[in-house]
Formats: C-alpha cells, structure tokens, sequence
C-alpha cells in the first residue's frame, strides 16, 4: 500500500512540475547573481541576461523556429547586432530600456552567439564600455538549446 501510494505522490508531483511554464535556469550556488535564463512563450524563445526572478535584463534575445537571426533587446548589445528602429512610424518604448525601440538583429551564426554557447563568453557594448557576459556549462547547453530551437523548423 505504501508502495503504491509513494508512486500516487511521484506521478502527481511530476505532472504539476511538468505543468508549469518557468524559465528554465541552472541551478547556481549565486543567488543574486545574474545569469543566463531561457524561456519559451507560444513558439517564441527568449534567452535573458539578468538578475533571477526579476525584470533586471541586461540582454534579451527572441527567435521563433525557422529565424535565422535573434532579436537583441537592452542596454547590452553584441558589437555585431545591426541596429534599426524598430519602424517608420512613431517609436513605441522599448520595456527595457525605456528608450524608444529598435530592432538589433544577430545572425545565429554570429560569433557573439557561437562563442557564448561555445566557450561560454559573449562580448556586450554598454554605456560604460565593452563587458563579458559569461556563461556557466549549463547555461551554454541552455545557450545551444536555444540555437537549435531557433534554427528548427517546427516548435
């Protein structure tokens, strides 16, 4: 009986953790550091830079399956993203940096994205000069995951 009702437990428990939409995220021994944090909203796919639990986003990147490049969002942005305004029209506010919106876009080839799932370092220009994103084993899966999901061609 206790067997069965252990078993009862695990399968409930896993359903309902199953069933959650969170980001996914490495498990760190820095709680309050920033990390790399990714996230799936409908088909779209969001890699973030940012303290956990929170909208502290240094960098936010999105594709759907089937993009061949990442949209960049934020104050950090590779040296290599092309930078336009997002339209002709009168530019509604970007949520991140409360400035007006423009569209950065990194191929996913780029080398600030291979080098970040590679060798676990991405290269940002901020307003205080160039910085080092760094990317921990797991977040580089994360990363290559990413990557993947972006460059399939179904969800």
């Amino acid at each position: 009986m206790l067997k069965s009702l252990l078993s009862a437990v695990a399968a409930v428990s896993l359903a309902a953790f199953a069933g959650q939409a969170a980001p996914v995220a490495p498990t760190t021994s820095d709680a309050g550091a920033a990390g790399w944090f990714l996230q799936h909203e409908g088909t779209m796919a969001k890699l973030a830079y940012g303290m956990p639990d929170s909208d502290q986003l240094a960098l936010m990147l999105t594709c759907s399956p089937g993009d061949r490049s990442a949209v960049v969002y934020g104050d950090a942005q590779p040296a290599s993203a092309v930078q336009t305004p997002a339209s002709l029209a009168p530019q509604p506010i970007d949520p991140l940096s409360d400035g007006e919106a423009y569209e950065a876009r990194l191929p996913l080839t780029d080398a600030a994205l291979t080098g970040l799932a590679g060798g676990g370092r991405m290269t940002v220009q901020t307003e205080a000069g160039d910085k080092q994103l760094r990317a921990s084993a797991a977040e580089r899966r994360m990363v290559r995951d990413f990557l993947g999901y972006c460059a399939s061609r179904h969800a």
